[in-house]
């Protein structure tokens, strides 16, 4: 069902989404919200495809094709390194990357693989080509089972570099991905909360679920703002030139997965285990929306939010 989904999405061109910083990033992530609702797995491997297209754009790496789905495997792992060897555009790379989604869905994915000097390059390549071989399946949890997430051997396979050593990490863009993965986990919320908000407008909800859908309503309107706002922010300093770009991808974040949690629990607790256990498509979106949200360090990334707004107290 889910590759079924991005497939159709990106075939109707609904994935063709305007750039964060055109002035036009609260309609992108908008999108990415209205996907995650109706398939948030599905929703994942769409933001990583359109993550790749922006990334692409601005690093001035090679332009997706209309029928390319691309992924993006940036996650570093101690036991799973991949090194580039080469120089110039005759690069290839070696050794495992963990936590591929899509590994036999896509067809091209960028990829950070480290250099002889120990710094992070990203790279293009053709999953196609020789030298890719996903390793077999250890994905345990229902959820975002459907992505295909697994790890993926590179022996010698033929690389494209994209953009200079770090800059991966160190352009712009970086932070405005990230607050695209959470405008994904709203998405996934509101589709959680889907039926409490049905249950209610057929009056047949008592007191206690309304107040649980009342604390639901109001954290998942103050993510929704928090986004908005930030999208403005990010049209108004696209080149991050007030360096605060970090800061407000973690505040969002943080607001966003406050409403995903209060829609999950409160979910759960107002409605009892009738649609977890009978509703495939609640508990299905329940499932995926727990994992996907992990996405998140919690405590250790609002540690990091922390320490970044106590340096910046003054310029409130």
């Amino acid at each position: 069902m889910t590759a079924a989904q991005v497939m159709e999405w990106l075939e109707t061109g609904r994935l063709q989404l305007p750039p964060p910083g055109s002035g036009q990033t609260a309609q992108r992530w908008r999108r990415l919200s209205q996907l995650a609702e109706i398939d948030i797995a599905a929703a994942r491997l769409a933001e990583a495809h359109t993550d790749a297209v922006a990334i692409l754009i601005e690093l001035g790496g090679p332009l997706p094709g209309r029928d390319e789905l691309w992924g993006v495997w940036a996650a570093e792992a101690p036991n799973a390194i991949v090194t580039a060897h080469g120089k110039g555009d005759a690069v290839t790379l070696d050794g495992t990357k963990a936590w591929c989604s899509g590994a036999e869905l896509c067809t091209d994915a960028l990829v950070t693989a480290r250099l002889a000097d120990g710094r992070r390059g990203l790279f293009a390549l053709d999953l196609r080509a020789p030298g890719v071989h996903p390793l077999e399946h250890t994905w345990r949890n229902a959820g975002m089972a459907e992505c295909d997430t697994r790890s993926v051997r590179f022996d010698n396979a033929p690389a494209i570099p994209v953009g200079g050593p770090d800059d991966y990490l160190d352009r712009p863009g970086f932070w405005f991905g990230a607050i695209g993965v959470a405008a994904c986990w709203l998405g996934g919320a509101r589709a959680v909360a889907a039926p409490l908000y049905q249950r209610a407008a057929r009056l047949s909800a008592d007191d206690h679920a309304l107040a649980h859908l009342g604390a639901i309503d109001a954290a998942l309107n103050a993510a929704d703002t928090a986004l908005r706002a930030a999208a403005g922010q990010v049209d108004s300093d696209p080149d991050n030139r007030s360096g605060l770009a970090e800061l407000t991808a973690r505040r969002v974040r943080a607001v966003v997965e406050v409403a995903v949690e209060e829609a999950l629990n409160r979910t759960d607790r107002a409605l009892g285990p009738g649609p977890l256990c009978l509703d495939e498509r609640h508990a299905r979106a329940v499932a995926d929306l727990r994992v996907y949200v992990r996405q998140s360090h919690a405590e250790r990334d609002l540690a990091v939010l922390g320490s970044i707004a106590a340096k910046n107290y003054e310029s409130f």
